[in-house]
């Protein structure tokens, strides 16, 4: 049940000078808790109702916030609530296309595109070649492996794996000497 916790013996001034007695109330909500709220009335005319102000663990603590409201909050909240903001209603929203997100990579024969060298990146140094291909996705991996020819495995085959194997594959398929041969391709 509502009440009011505190009655202001100063008057607030609205923005066109009306005099308005404020009072601090309070009330349980469906969880408990207090909320607070500040009621604003004019010499003539309807009272005005704030928003809530405050949400407190139970009634004390929400006459200790009553209690404690300057002068400043008070011309704070009546401007507030004499201008509250507009929440535009949202719109409907049409459901998804797809009832799953699309898979990962697509797995297809055809021309490949690298991304990487990796033939030119091992030249640097195996740490920077480690480095750039664990920051690639698998897709990228997988396209590596099959525009240089690193495995004799099946795209699909390759696309099952972890980025990780797939950069240990490159890795190990850079070192040798068949794949040395490729460098150029």
């Amino acid at each position: 049940m509502a009440e009011v916790l505190v009655e202001f013996d100063e008057p607030v001034a609205g923005e066109d000078g009306t005099s308005y007695r404020a009072r601090a109330c309070g009330g349980t909500m469906r969880d408990g808790k207090w909320q607070g709220w500040v009621e604003f009335v004019p010499p003539s005319g309807p009272p005005i109702c704030s928003a809530r102000e405050t949400t407190q663990p139970n009634r004390q603590d929400t006459i200790y916030w009553a209690t404690g409201l300057t002068p400043v909050f008070l011309e704070g909240s009546l401007r507030r609530a004499l201008h509250r903001p507009v929440r535009r209603l949202a719109r409907a929203i049409d459901p998804p296309h797809f009832g799953a997100p699309a898979d990962p990579f697509v797995v297809g024969g055809g021309h490949t595109e690298s991304i990487l060298d990796p033939f030119s990146v091992a030249r640097k140094g195996e740490a920077l070649l480690r480095r750039q291909l664990s920051a690639l996705a698998g897709w990228h991996l997988v396209n590596i492996i099959t525009h240089y020819g690193l495995s004799s495995d099946d795209t699909a085959v390759l696309s099952a794996r972890e980025p990780v194997q797939l950069v240990e594959l490159i890795v190990a398929a850079v070192r040798t000497p068949a794949a040395q041969n490729h460098a150029g391709v």
